[in-house]
Protein backbone atom coordinates (compact mmCIF):
# COMPACT_ATOMS: atom_id res chain seq x y z
CA UNK A 1 0.00 0.00 0.00
CA UNK A 2 1.36 3.36 -1.05
CA UNK A 3 1.32 5.99 1.71
CA UNK A 4 0.37 9.40 0.35
CA UNK A 5 1.91 12.25 2.32
CA UNK A 6 -0.69 14.65 3.62
CA UNK A 7 -0.09 18.25 4.62
CA UNK A 8 0.92 19.10 8.16
CA UNK A 9 -1.89 21.65 8.20
CA UNK A 10 -4.14 18.76 9.28
CA UNK A 11 -2.67 19.21 12.76
CA UNK A 12 -4.54 22.52 12.99
CA UNK A 13 -7.86 20.69 13.34
CA UNK A 14 -7.00 19.00 16.66
CA UNK A 15 -5.19 22.12 17.87
CA UNK A 16 -8.26 24.29 17.27
CA UNK A 17 -11.05 21.82 18.02
CA UNK A 18 -9.43 19.25 20.35
CA UNK A 19 -11.04 15.80 20.20
CA UNK A 20 -13.62 16.71 17.54
CA UNK A 21 -10.91 18.05 15.23
CA UNK A 22 -8.74 15.01 15.88
CA UNK A 23 -11.59 12.66 14.98
CA UNK A 24 -12.37 14.59 11.80
CA UNK A 25 -8.70 14.64 10.75
CA UNK A 26 -8.38 10.94 11.58
CA UNK A 27 -11.28 9.85 9.39
CA UNK A 28 -10.34 12.14 6.50
CA UNK A 29 -6.65 11.20 6.20
CA UNK A 30 -6.56 7.66 7.63
CA UNK A 31 -6.49 6.02 4.19
CA UNK A 32 -3.69 8.20 2.81
CA UNK A 33 -1.43 8.66 5.85
CA UNK A 34 -2.39 6.40 8.78
CA UNK A 35 0.50 7.51 10.99
CA UNK A 36 -0.40 11.19 10.67
CA UNK A 37 -4.08 10.35 11.20
CA UNK A 38 -3.27 8.54 14.45
CA UNK A 39 -1.04 11.42 15.57
CA UNK A 40 -3.84 13.94 14.91
CA UNK A 41 -6.24 11.87 16.97
CA UNK A 42 -3.75 11.54 19.85
CA UNK A 43 -3.01 15.28 19.72
CA UNK A 44 -6.72 16.06 20.03
CA UNK A 45 -7.08 13.73 23.01
CA UNK A 46 -4.02 15.16 24.78
CA UNK A 47 -5.09 18.76 24.19
CA UNK A 48 -8.55 17.97 25.57
CA UNK A 49 -7.06 16.30 28.65
CA UNK A 50 -4.78 19.20 29.60
CA UNK A 51 -7.56 21.56 30.85
CA UNK A 52 -9.14 18.66 32.68
CA UNK A 53 -5.87 17.88 34.45
CA UNK A 54 -5.13 21.52 35.24
CA UNK A 55 -8.59 22.56 36.45
CA UNK A 56 -10.84 19.67 37.43
CA UNK A 57 -8.32 17.41 39.16
CA UNK A 58 -6.96 20.13 41.52
CA UNK A 59 -10.53 21.11 42.41
CA UNK A 60 -11.38 17.50 43.24
CA UNK A 61 -8.16 17.05 45.19
CA UNK A 62 -8.74 20.33 47.02
CA UNK A 63 -12.21 19.28 47.99
CA UNK A 64 -10.98 15.99 49.38
CA UNK A 65 -7.90 17.42 51.11
CA UNK A 66 -9.63 20.48 52.58
CA UNK A 67 -13.33 19.67 53.11
CA UNK A 68 -13.66 22.42 55.74
CA UNK A 69 -12.84 25.16 53.20
CA UNK A 70 -16.41 25.13 51.90
CA UNK A 71 -17.78 26.03 55.32
CA UNK A 72 -15.20 28.80 55.76
CA UNK A 73 -16.14 30.34 52.45
CA UNK A 74 -19.81 30.04 53.23
CA UNK A 75 -19.41 31.74 56.64
CA UNK A 76 -17.68 34.67 54.97
CA UNK A 77 -20.47 35.09 52.42
CA UNK A 78 -22.81 38.02 53.01
CA UNK A 79 -25.81 36.19 51.55
CA UNK A 80 -25.55 33.38 54.07
CA UNK A 81 -25.70 35.84 56.96
CA UNK A 82 -29.11 37.13 55.90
Amino acid sequence: MQVKRRSSFWFLLPILFNVIGGIIAFFVIREDDPKKARNCLMLGIVLAAIPFLLIVVPILVGITLFPHMGRLLCQACIMCRL
